[in-house]
């Protein structure tokens, strides 16, 4: 064979290679139903598919709570929170695979060498008389090997482990946003905790100042040492309550610290009162926003992973082809080793088929049917519960500030009774026990009230999360 034939002879194969089929079926995005708006925001309309946007910048979500400290602490759980930086590096394994995969598309080229000294037995068969039987070999061999991808294997290969690459980016994604979610709802949770403990100083001046009055009326024979008792009882408490606060605030500054990649001894947060509303939801929050969630992104990817190992279970089917040939040099003189008459080539296709297997492929296949079912099924369920995490948060903004209201007429009305009772009690006209009621029903009611301010910022912040993060009005889609 020539070296214009043997040209031809790879040039054949690899232009069949180029114009090869692809086996399996071609992916196609799972349909589910999706409304276009959120029932807390306006009536359902027509259904329509979803198609995950992970790549979006979903952007600092975080800032439109015009938090500096907040701010700071979502920057440092970016760049040192560890269950980012793990999930990081399965991204960079996930990218890793899909060139360890896409390198199957070239040929493999092998270049070794050995020198041998051989001793050939004199008593063999077949020995030619004067043949030398002890001598060196040196061998440089130069090794070629390339299995054309005719069947679209290797490339569905390729294609799944790409899916799986972007499932694992939205998963980091994914994980980022739930961290700093978390971050967000912790940090809201320890300043409402603040708020508490600041209505409770309040209370205890006040509480202090009640004692005082009972003592004051106890030295003129209008109130009793059971009143004085009681009063001191209710100041204790109070300062109990206020106390008790720095067990779940300290557990709160500890998770804060992991959070940010810091250890918990000595990390401390400076008291804040949480203040304010939380910022306002738009209204008809339209259902694409929901795109922009990585979970529903991951989930789709894997769907496409799936699909495309059917294809690669398929192309089982199909003859194994394999193009190889070896070239290089041999002599048993060192000195003679790279003289033409040293080179030595062979080159030849091989091509095998399994002709029974009892049905192995055929399982292979249903169970990549199987398993591209299975993600279809779950990335549905994802799409579902992301819908369900939205209407709960919406629902719990509503009702929260609704109840916020009540709450606040309730302590308007139980401080203007406090203000009287305690008025009539100076007067002698009401028992010390119709104040120490009062008083106990106006400090429920506003711990209740600075309990909502907490909960209605961290189902805000819960909000964003169910929205994939990163809201902003010209994110919206125009008509």
């Amino acid at each position: 064979m020539n070296l214009h034939s043997l040209r031809g002879w790879i040039a054949m194969p690899a232009a069949l290679a180029l114009a090869g089929c692809m086996v399996g079926p071609n992916y196609k995005a799972p349909a589910v139903p999706a409304p276009p708006s959120y029932s807390d925001n306006g009536h359902y309309g027509d259904w329509a598919s979803a198609r995950p946007a992970d790549a979006a910048d979903r952007g600092a979500w975080w800032t439109i709570y015009q938090n500096p400290e907040l701010n700071d602490l979502e920057q440092r759980c970016a760049t040192a929170n560890q269950d980012i930086a793990a999930a990081l590096h399965a991204y960079e394994q996930a990218h890793d695979l899909v060139r360890e995969n896409r390198a199957s598309l070239y040929p493999t080229v092998a270049l070794g060498g050995s020198a041998t000294r051989n001793d050939l037995s004199a008593n063999r068969s077949n020995v030619v008389p004067g043949t030398i039987r002890n001598y060196w070999d040196f061998l440089i061999p130069l090794n070629i090997s390339w299995e054309p991808d005719l069947w679209g294997g290797i490339r569905r290969q390729i294609e799944s482990s790409t899916a799986n690459a972007q499932a694992s980016a939205a998963q980091l994604a994914n994980i980022r946003l739930s961290l700093q979610g978390t971050l967000a709802v912790t940090y809201f949770q320890l300043r409402g905790l603040d708020l508490q403990a600041q209505l409770l100083r309040d209370t205890i001046d006040a509480y202090t100042q009640t004692l005082q009055l009972t003592q004051t009326l106890l030295k003129g024979g209008l109130s009793t040492q059971s009143d004085v008792a009681q009063a001191r009882a209710q100041l204790e408490a109070a300062r109990a309550q206020l106390i008790d606060l720095g067990v779940q605030r300290a557990q709160y500054e500890h998770a804060i610290a992991v959070l940010v990649g810091e250890p918990a001894t000595g990390f401390h947060i400076s008291e804040q009162p949480l203040a304010g509303d939380p910022p306002n939801a738009p209204a008809g929050v339209p259902s694409e926003l929901l795109e922009r969630r990585p979970d529903i992104a991951a989930a789709e990817r894997q769907v496409a992973a799936a699909n495309a190992l059917i294809g690669v279970a398929q192309s089982a089917y199909y003859p194994s082809i394999t193009l190889g040939a070896t070239g290089g040099v041999e002599s048993d003189l060192i000195g003679r080793l790279f003289n033409s008459s040293s080179a030595m080539w062979n080159a030849g296709p091989s091509a095998s088929e399994i002709l029974f297997d009892a049905g192995r492929r055929k399982a292979q296949v249903e169970y990549a049917v199987a398993q591209r079912d299975q993600a279809t099924a779950l990335y549905r369920e994802q799409v579902l519960s992301a819908f369900r995490d939205v209407e709960d948060q919406l629902a719990a903004l509503r009702v929260l500030e609704q109840e916020a209201v009540a709450q606040q007429r309730a302590v308007d009305a139980a401080k203007q009774s406090t203000s009287l009772s305690l008025l009539r009690y100076k007067r002698g006209l009401a028992a010390y026990l119709e104040v120490l009621i009062n008083q106990t029903i106006e400090l429920t009611d506003e711990r209740a009230a600075a309990a909502l301010v907490a909960r209605r910022i961290v189902a805000s912040a819960q909000l964003q999360m169910a929205l994939g993060g990163g809201w902003s009005a010209a994110q919206l889609p125009r008509n």
